[in-house]
């Protein structure tokens, strides 16, 4: 077994602190006895409502040494050699007193060779010990040993309802894909609960799947997921990076190494445009999670907060690849500010070196509707693959965008004239053609009348697009990006 053969390289170095950070303690437990068995060591457990006992023979708890200094000053003065899995220890960590023993029991490894190996969901080793210490991280279960899972709880649910699974293969391969990333046990919850609803494994159980595993890993809420993603069906226009994201939808999906996956694209345009609309369509397309990265969710007041924040951020979307990252007006999050102390400039930097290092398939979307607070770094090209302008929506867009909000709204668009309100929709983007087609209903429901062509011709006349409003700075927009981005449609 690796995980075992890595755990016992380490323990032979003679480390005599390992810190293993996990809730899979059953499953550490059973690896040591398997590994104090295998080296000839004694293994011993601690935990502060048993005290301390062996761990592959049971020769009962000790009360006396439930406290924690107890417990230190024992394995300090009296104790074998061995393995001590202190359980649970973090809230003792900073007391001084347990810092001191446990510094002094590391540094008399070379006389008595005692490991402490503290395990628990979190651990922050101290300062004092760090030099003296090792982290050692439990393997996640890879696609073949999920698959292997599944079969498991396939054949333990048959044994119970003296029924088999019904498994769509292609659902079962999706289905061990979507569970890399999470720990053994945590994978075999999911799958059992998608066989236990209704003794199948079809692909609608994917869906629920993936939200239950998001739920799982982002516990702090830093990152959203978009459980419904938008196809391109729902999406006008944008014919070039409909094809864009066509010819390269297999490489993402086969990372095959003769040719780069495919790293992210920027979205730039007027707002309203569709670009949020285009970032749920990628995630349609390429039939992944999309996650959604808010900025003003990572900051923190405290220093060095906000970077842990987007490298926690960053770490789930790795966990739940393959995916779409969606980093929505990311100059929000990037750009420096007049009293930010330096933060935005050192999430920019953690932010391109993981671009650079990204290698677990996220694709990231990144939209932006403020070029000039965009850094050089973050635009060039190597760090996403292409920037595209989403510009205002052409005629036959316009045309289309009508159609397809009628009917979302069970408006059938045979009754109404597209190519007149195409023509009278000039400047508007998509999210206004929407909002007008909103408010023509409203006041066609409070008159009690049916919703016409005429009623939002008229709609059109009474608002004021934001091409209107604001047309120096779209007009100055447009030919910025007429020379130096590729067009969205």
């Amino acid at each position: 077994m690796p995980e075992q053969n890595d755990l016992e390289l380490l323990l032979r170095s003679q480390i005599p602190i390992v810190v293993i950070e996990s809730l899979e303690e059953p499953r550490i437990l059973q690896l040591f006895t398997r590994l104090g068995l295998r080296m000839g060591q004694a293994v011993f457990q601690w935990t502060v409502t048993e005290g301390l006992r062996r761990q592959e023979v049971d020769f009962g708890s000790s009360d006396q040494n439930r406290d924690p200094g107890d417990v230190l000053r024992h394995i300090k003065s009296e104790a074998q050699p061995g393995l001590y899995l202190l359980l649970d220890f973090h809230p003792y960590a900073r007391d001084p007193l347990h810092v001191r023993l446990i510094k002094e029991i590391a540094q008399g490894y070379a006389l008595i060779p005692r490991t402490l190996v503290f395990i628990g969901c979190c651990f922050d080793t101290p300062l004092e010990v760090r030099h003296l210490s090792a982290r050692f991280e439990l393997k996640l279960p890879d696609r073949a040993g999920i698959k292997r899972l599944i079969m498991e709880e396939a054949k333990a649910w048959q044994a119970r309802s003296r029924k088999a699974v019904s498994a769509d293969p292609k659902a079962v391969e999706q289905l061990a894909t979507n569970l890399t990333g999470v720990s053994a046990s945590d994978a075999r919850r999911l799958v059992r609960a998608a066989i236990e609803d209704d003794g199948a494994i079809r692909h609608d159980d994917l869906p629920k799947v993936m939200k239950a595993k998001y739920d799982l890993i982002n516990q702090d809420g830093l990152i959203s997921y978009e459980y419904d993603t938008a196809h391109f069906s729902d999406l006008a226009g944008l014919e070039h990076l409909k094809t864009w994201l066509e010819t390269r939808r297999k490489l993402f999906h086969l990372n095959s190494g003769a040719l780069d996956r495919p790293k992210g694209i920027m979205l730039l345009g007027v707002q309203g445009g569709g670009k949020s609309l285009a970032a749920k369509a990628v995630a349609g397309i390429f039939g992944v999670p999309l996650l959604r990265l808010d900025f003003g969710n990572l900051y923190n007041k405290y220093i060095g907060e906000t970077e842990k924040n987007l490298r926690v951020a960053l770490a789930t979307a790795e966990t739940m690849a393959p995916c779409v990252l969606w980093m929505d007006e990311i100059e929000k999050g990037i750009a420096p500010g007049q009293s930010d102390d330096g933060v935005s400039q050192r999430i920019l930097g953690t932010l391109l070196t993981w671009m650079a290092e990204n290698r677990a398939g996220v694709f990231v979307v990144a939209t932006s509707n403020d070029i000039q607070r965009l850094p050089p770094e973050l635009v060039r090209k190597g760090r996403l693959d292409e920037i595209f302008f989403v510009d205002l929506p052409s005629r036959e867009s316009r045309r289309e965008i009508f159609n397809i909000h009628l009917r979302r709204r069970n408006q059938a668009p045979s009754r109404f004239d597209l190519d007149l309100l195409a023509q009278a929709s000039e400047g508007f983007t998509g999210a206004e053609i929407e909002q007008v087609i909103v408010s023509s209903l409203y006041n066609a429901h409070s008159r009690e009348q049916a919703l016409t062509t005429e009623s939002l011709l008229e709609e059109l006349e009474r608002t004021s697009p934001l091409s209107v409003v604001m047309a120096e700075k779209i007009s100055w927009l447009r030919q910025w990006a007429a020379d130096r981005t590729v067009p969205a449609g």
